[in-house]
């Protein structure tokens, strides 16, 4: 028989052959790394067997699946030490995370981290063992019973959720056997690298009314050296932390008083507006127009978006006048009403509204995190209103300031393209155009994306932006959503060139995402070190003596009146004290001021990140300010 390789060649091999032996068969390299294969489109075992004419490609640690095979893999060899460990404890569930994996267990007797270490132990000789690693299918029955007859309480309950007709399949390895998917790789010992790194209470399905398990965290990589790598980067981000950095800097606050809503104190609040300023100042010359709309609409508003169906349990609800309301979690309700609120030719499209909407949203307690997981946070929402013939432009235009924004922060970026989830609204047909608009765009601008299948907004497929930071970290920030649905919700209209009345398309789209959230990952990326157009503080003046003080003072003045977010230090402290102190706040320029500097109107200059000091005529330093803070210099 023969079967289609990625790059289209034809490959013969015998009646029954299984992927492992098409591996083998293109080359022993090939063979030696393989860890799972995708026979037409789909993930599966080495084993699998193959059929005239499958289209197959053989997935390696090099891959993102494969890292993801041998992760779950590590998580079925944690459940099997633990229980040859722990024998009476109950198995759940064990998923791939980022990085790693977890398995949540129910335990008799409480562990705790000091246990790890026999659990390492007991997974390394799993490991050393080598044992092959099998796939087996039962009936629904006979699966329970397998189950029952291992005291897999947990299993039992997920074998009876399964739809009907499903396949139930098991993975065994030694004398362990595991309800699961899959695919694994084909022995325990392609395992080389792996951490078991933390622990915490969940509870069972996600749902607090259930017992709580134990979860057991853990890494793994292909190699020792990356996972050394990744210990490393992590001992970096706590030194960037932004909730501790962010105290030290006196950005923002977080008080018991307002539990996930961030207070920003004064130097916060310059760095807000730095950003906010920016994304104005770029928006109006995109051609974008700012509106505002309120932060309480009526529940017939949030109904027609279908976020009361969608989204309620996010959603903070009250009564106004009996009547009742809802506290926007998104600005996108109310841009339609902007829209609406007067008639519209096709002359005036493209339309696009930009608002740095106040939204809020329902997050448990548990999950709140700094600034990164908030209760209420300002979106950079932008919605655009088009002809249909206008939605490749205007897609490849919000890429363009995408890519704008993020390289003048320094951030590199992937892309993702994310399609229809189960729970959807519209059409196949409008899901099917959408898609096929936003792919367009990506190609023509010769973009490199990966598709996240099923995970796109609950009204169209979106366009997600993720940003890699100065430590390798990735965040997911912008988006870019093109929705047929919200136009027709909300019946908007404008009138064609044919006098008729027509339908809009829309775009949603944010960059920064949430402000509060993107100034966190600032924070993290330039170690609080930010660059001078944005840090809160740009300059400080330190005079020596008094009689330096008054032309401190005037500098200050002059400073000001540039624009330049400048301090004068005129507290009675040693020279040496206050250079530490600005040090420790991490402004970019320090000047020294003595009589002498007075005298001849210079300053002693004192940059971050330079070890020399140089000197300077107050009019150069203030000229070399300008042009950076006008040029937005990173580093």
């Amino acid at each position: 028989m023969n079967v289609i390789l990625k790059n289209g060649d034809s490959l013969a091999l015998d009646e029954g052959a299984t992927c492992a032996n098409a591996a083998a068969a293109i080359s022993e390299g090939l063979a030696r790394n393989a860890v799972a294969a995708k026979v037409n489109g789909k993930l599966v075992d080495l084993s699998s067997r193959l059929q005239e004419g499958d289209k197959l490609e053989i997935v390696t640690l090099k891959d993102k699946e494969g890292l993801e095979v041998y992760r779950h893999t590590c998580s079925h060899v944690l459940a099997q030490a633990v229980k040859n460990i722990f024998p009476t404890c109950n198995l759940a569930i064990g998923p791939v995370i980022e990085n790693g994996f977890y398995y949540d267990i129910d335990f008799n007797t409480p562990i705790t981290q000091d246990d790890f270490e026999k659990i390492e132990t007991e997974m390394a000789k799993i490991i050393k063992a080598n044992t092959p690693i099998t796939r087996f299918e039962l009936p629904r029955d006979e699966a329970i019973e397998l189950m029952t007859k291992y005291g897999e309480k947990y299993k039992v309950e997920l074998i009876k959720d399964l739809p009907e007709g499903e396949p139930i399949s098991f993975y065994k390895q030694g004398s362990f056997t595991d309800l699961c998917r899959g695919p694994h790789l084909p022995s325990t010992g392609k395992i080389k690298a792996y951490k078991l790194v933390s622990i915490a209470g969940a509870y069972w399905r996600g749902n607090e009314k259930n017992k709580m398990l134990t979860r057991i965290y853990g890494v793994a990589f292909a190699k020792k050296d990356e996972m050394a790598a990744y210990f490393e980067m992590l001992e970096e981000a706590k030194k960037r932390d932004h909730i501790k950095l962010g105290k030290e800097l006196k950005l923002f606050a977080l008080m018991n008083e307002g539990k996930g809503f961030p207070f920003f104190l004064p130097d916060g609040m310059k760095l807000k507006n730095a950003l906010v300023d920016y994304w104005r100042d770029l928006h109006r010359k995109e051609g974008y127009v700012e509106i505002q709309t309120p932060i309480i609409l009526t529940r017939t508003l949030w109904e027609n978006s279908g976020h009361w169906d969608h989204y309620k349990d996010n959603m903070y609800t009250t009564k106004i006048d009996g009547e009742d309301c809802a506290v926007k979690p998104m600005n996108c309700p109310g841009c339609m009403l902007v829209y609406k609120n007067e008639p519209h030719s096709y002359k005036d499209l493209p339309l696009r509204i930009a608002e740095m909407g106040l939204v809020h949203r329902h997050e448990k307690s548990g999950q709140l995190h700094g600034l990164f997981r908030v209760r209420c946070f300002t979106q950079d929402d932008a919605h655009i209103f088009m002809l249909p013939e206008q939605i490749t432009d205007e897609i490849k235009g919000v890429v363009r300031l995408t890519d704008k924004i993020y390289k003048q922060f320094g951030f590199k970026y992937k892309v993702e393209l994310s399609t229809k989830p189960e729970n959807s609204m519209g059409t196949d047909e409008e899901w099917e155009l959408a898609t096929n608009a936003l792919k367009k765009a990506l190609d023509e601008m010769k973009l490199d994306y990966e598709i996240n299948e099923g995970d796109g907004a609950f009204y169209g497929p979106k366009i997600d932006f993720h940003l890699q930071d100065s430590i390798g970290r990735t965040w997911q920030c912008g988006t870019i959503q093109l929705d047929f649905q919200m136009p027709q919700r909300f019946e908007l209209e404008y009138v064609g060139e044919d006098g008729m009345k027509h339908r809009p398309i829309m775009i949603h789209r944010a960059i920064f995402g949430s402000i509060e959230r993107f100034i966190g990952i600032l924070i993290e990326h330039f170690a609080g070190k930010f660059p001078l157009w944005l840090a809160p503080k740009q300059v400080k003046l330190l005079p020596i003596t008094d009689r330096s003080a008054g032309y401190a003072k005037e500098l200050c003045e002059k400073l000001a009146q540039e624009g330049v977010r400048v301090e004068v230090d005129t507290r009675n402290e040693k020279i040496g004290y206050k250079i530490r102190e600005a040090k420790m706040e991490k402004v970019p320029y320090v000047l020294v001021i003595g009589d002498k500097e007075a005298a001849e109107g210079s300053v002693n200059v004192n940059k971050r990140g330079v070890e020399q000091n140089y000197t300077l005529t107050a009019e150069e330093f203030i000229s070399v300010v300008r042009k950076e803070i006008a040029e937005k210099i990173i580093f």
